[in-house]
């Protein structure tokens, strides 16, 4: 293993800046010829190029045969550069992060792909390709392997090679189908479990991306998108999911946060009124079956708080709301090297955001700790870069 080793500040105060915060929501630029070269010629079809703005807030994937690399070599150089550890190393010490949670870009969309084989094939291109580049050479870098969910068996295979090459999380879309309330499911939460790694999900996985065209579409298909957290969070709790594994963490990224208090409250205030009206004798004269199932030793938010997390960068209402959620809900993620993230003003971002919060200790929960906790960050090995 190659270590890429990076001096430490030493810690002259306790201020979220100063401790060394965490991007839970960082990405990788793919190489764009990495599934077109790495792929068997029966499956060049399926091979991923990039992505292609909709122009109304949504993507698509660019496959193979209909794009063309960039003219500009020195665009394309910039673009790659992020996939070297000596330069993320080096923009995380120029943003003050202290480690990352590292995701995909052009492979979000892998499940679009049509083909199951093409599909299984390009989750373990990247997987392999991602370990090698960028996981195995710091333990401030942790990478998530992306689940082909065409059959629960070929995602039960993947999740055991993921932790098996040592990968830091599990990738897995926000959207399913069937969607992860499934029975179909149960093998994979248990394969999930038994390798202690955190499951990822990021917005805009899954499904398509634009709901809606034409005037307002683009911030109207960002709300879309972001309404995707609710859905999940609430099937993962009121079906026994979290119940049944309680070992599994499932972070939300890139949806923000705000959305976790009304949730929680209307999970649960729905689960007593349904639950109410089990007992009544339905409209056609005949006693119901039960509508909510099943039957839960707590209220849904109890697992949610305790399981499930989301990714933000700039969030006042979900802060201000950290005495419904929380804490432990609330991840800080910086997005780089995207443009709409906060490289590289995390420092002054992550600090103009600890000041709504009164607590230091739980200020610290928010930006660093747990993200520490739930990624399985060495502490040691993530303080302050200089």
């Amino acid at each position: 293993m190659t270590n890429v080793v990076a001096p430490e500040a030493p810690q002259t105060d306790d201020s979220i800046t100063s401790i060394g915060f965490i991007s839970a929501d960082s990405h990788v630029n793919e190489p764009r010829d990495l599934w077109s070269s790495n792929l068997p010629a029966s499956l060049k079809d399926q091979a991923m190029h990039g992505l292609a703005s909709s122009g109304d807030g949504g993507w698509s994937l660019i496959m193979n045969g209909q794009h063309a690399f960039q003219k500009d070599m020195q665009a394309e150089e910039d673009r790659l550069a992020v996939l070297k550890p000596e330069k993320r190393l080096e923009v995380m010490r120029e943003d003050g992060v202290a480690g990352e949670c590292i995701f995909p870009t052009i492979a979000l969309q892998v499940w679009m792909l049509e083909s199951a084989e093409g599909g299984q094939a390009s989750c373990r291109i990247y997987n392999d390709y991602i370990f090698d580049q960028l996981h195995r050479h710091s333990p401030r870098f942790c990478c998530a392997g992306i689940v082909p969910t065409w059959t629960p068996e070929m995602a039960v295979a993947e999740v055991e090679h993921i932790a098996e090459i040592g990968l830091g999380a599990i990738m897995l879309p926000a959207m399913a189908n069937p969607m992860w309330n499934h029975r179909q499911w149960g093998p994979m939460w248990d394969a999930i479990e038994r390798t202690g790694l955190p499951v990822a999900m990021h917005q805009g996985t899954g499904h398509p991306m634009r709901a809606f065209r034409g005037p307002g579409a683009t911030v109207a298909n960002n709300l879309y998108i972001q309404s995707m957290a609710p859905q999940v969070a609430t099937l993962l709790a009121t079906s026994g999911v979290l119940a049944d594994h309680p070992g599994i963490h499932v972070v939300l990224v890139e949806f923000n946060v705000g959305w976790m208090a009304w949730t929680n409250e209307t999970m649960d205030n729905s689960d007593i009124a349904f639950r109410r009206y089990d007992e009544f004798v339905s409209y056609g004269g005949q006693k119901g079956q039960p509508s909510v199932y099943p039957d839960l030793e707590h209220p849904p938010s109890y697992y949610a708080k305790r399981q499930v997390h989301s990714t933000f960068a700039r969030d006042t209402v979900g802060i201000g709301n950290i005495a419904l959620t929380g804490p432990s809900m609330l991840m800080f993620g910086n997005d780089y090297p995207h443009e709409e993230g906060t490289y590289p003003h995390s420092r002054e971002v992550v600090a103009e955001q600890a000041k709504l919060i009164a607590d230091p200790a739980i200020a610290r929960k928010v930006f660093r700790e747990n993200a520490l906790e739930v990624f399985n960050f060495d502490p040691a090995e993530v303080t302050p870069l200089v």
